[in-house]
């Protein structure tokens, strides 16, 4: 059976105490105070101390979601394959509560609510006079934002879970339900509406190191994203248009910066660039958790050539789908998303030079013939990569929105789930991100040219997965069973389970057994949410 399940008291308190001595960082996410037995009242004195309170949040708290659990996604999404078995039971739809990066997953999500709890509740009442009104609220607007992207992952991975919006209410009592994915989405919408409110407006300029932090664009560019999940397509629509008329973000490689190209997307040197609208801003620091761990976890390994700094690489490799028939001739992304033999990188160090050529004759990534380049970045060179910590993770961003997808989400709002459109705004949208990778304008645009348009694009950035999770079950489960699941030796098919009970439902996440032991009242159906 499905199970659901609720940090218990305990780990809410934690959360509590988390906060009190959080440490974080000041705008370029690399200065961090103290982090034994700070005092509010002394440490949020100071504009800086208050505007520094969410920089954590940036990071650290969605590792365990970043590490493997969200590229897990993708094995589940048919996008990539894994033979690991840490990452590779949703691979044959037989992922299950028990399973340890599900657990991660699940408790980086409520990490991230629950910070945000914290800051949205009691940061106002703990700042000193010298901050700023406007330094405050936009603080208070970041954590909005984070709560409502932290609940928008929940949601479509869970289904129903328990809306919690101060944790101290419920200290005393463990049981708490788990509320309708109804209320849920007004919980998301509230929030990101709060944050538009509160967060300031930016222009993402050339000065990358402004760029890290949301903005009010930021919150309206998710917000359209809900909207389109909710098929709500005129408010969907409308909100994409602010973003796209706004100007702050630009597509790289597009009209108004064409001096640079898809590939710069997945560099270093290009963290937070005009085309990102919410990336993790990884840092190493020493210790485990703070950087990103990509290029070991995707990349190629072979005796003593190697894209990494560890002593692995290629935990996951691509799906013989998407190495073999995803993308068009003359498609300039597959370049740049998988590696295939003979493919030249002139600019990735690898464990023997300078200058990458893709080795024949070799099984590659997990045996499937290809390895990922997305997020692989090469072994430490200067200032192309930055530096590896212990652990050889790396400081390269991970993209949770670019406007790409976004020029995306508004074709499909225009679309409004018609057969077919010849918008001028709508091709517009799509044809700028085709004319990039090199392909030929649209002439007139379907629900499934976007939604293949979307897994090009997107591929091996997570949202695949929930892609499937939108449409139509029916044509889901015909697309995932159709789907070669195993490596360039074995083809392998699955077929999910799709059912309105969670207990048979493949399109929802198993709840983390050991939180159904400590909450068995969260097995009862979901209640409505009373918003205060």
């Amino acid at each position: 059976m499905k199970k659901k399940s609720f940090l218990n008291r305990y780990s809410l308190l934690f959360m509590a105490v988390a906060f009190l001595t959080f440490g974080s960082c000041q705008d370029d996410f690399t200065d961090r105070p103290s982090e034994d037995g700070i005092s509010l009242d002394s440490y949020y004195s100071t504009n800086d101390q208050v505007a520094s309170a969410t920089n954590g949040m940036y990071s650290r708290t969605w590792f365990q979601m970043y590490n493997k659990f969200w590229w897990a996604l993708e094995v589940g999404s048919g996008n990539m394959y894994s033979g690991s078995p840490d990452v590779s039971g949703i691979r044959t739809f037989s992922l299950n509560g028990s399973d340890p990066e599900l657990v991660n997953g699940w408790s980086a999500l409520w990490a991230n609510v629950q910070q945000s709890n914290m800051i949205i509740n009691f940061l106002s009442a703990r700042v000193g006079p010298a901050v700023s009104q406007d330094v405050l609220n936009n603080t208070i607007g970041e954590a909005y934002f984070m709560r409502a992207t932290a609940y928008f992952d929940l949601v479509r991975l869970w289904g129903p879970v328990p809306i919690i919006e101060n944790p101290l209410d419920y200290t005393s009592n463990p049981y708490v339900n788990t509320n309708t994915v109804a209320d849920v989405y007004t919980l998301i919408t509230s929030d990101y509406l709060k944050a538009i409110d509160l967060l300031v407006e930016k222009n993402r300029g050339t000065n990358y190191a402004n760029n890290g932090h949301v903005s009010k664009g930021s919150a309206r560019a998710f917000l359209a994203k809900v909207y389109l999940y909710q098929k709500d397509y005129a408010k969907a629509r409308a909100m994409a248009e602010t973003v796209i008329s706004s100007g702050e973000f630009k597509l790289l490689g597009g009209d108004q910066l064409p001096g640079k190209s898809f590939a710069d997307l997945f560099t270093y040197a290009n963290n937070n660039n005009e085309e990102s609208i919410f990336a993790i801003q990884w840092k190493g620091d020493g210790n485990y958790g703070s950087a990103n761990n990509c290029n070991t976890q995707f990349g190629f390994q072979d005796g003593t050539l190697s894209t990494s700094n560890a002593s692995y690489a290629g935990v996951f490799g691509p799906s013989q789908d998407v190495l073999l028939s995803l993308y068009d001739a003359g498609d300039v992304r597959k370049h740049e998303t998988v590696m295939v033999a003979g493919d030249v990188y002139p600019t990735i160090k690898t464990t023997q030079g300078i200058g990458f050529t893709v080795p024949t004759g070799k099984d590659l990534a997990q045996a499937s013939g290809g390895a990922i380049k997305k997020y692989c970045i090469g072994v430490v060179n200067g200032n192309v990569t930055g530096q590896a910590d212990a652990w050889a993770m790396m400081d390269n961003n991970t993209y949770v929105m670019r406007y790409a997808e976004l020029l995306l989400i508004h074709a499909e709002a225009v679309l409004a789930g018609g057969a077919s459109t010849s918008d001028a705004s709508a091709l517009r949208s799509i044809n700028a991100v085709r004319k990039r990778a090199g392909l030929t304008d649209l002439t007139s645009v379907t629900f499934d040219d976007i939604f293949l348009e979307r897994r090009k694009e997107l591929c091996f950035e997570g949202d695949y997965w929930f892609d499937l999770g939108r449409i139509d079950k029916t044509k889901a489960i015909a697309i995932m069973s159709a789907q070669n699941r195993g490596d360039r030796y074995a083809a392998q098919h699955y077929t999910p389970v799709y059912s309105e009970d969670h207990a048979t439902n493949d399109f929802y996440m198993d709840y983390p057994d050991n939180e159904v032991a400590k909450n068995p009242k969260l097995l009862q159906a979901p209640v409505p949410y009373t918003f205060k």
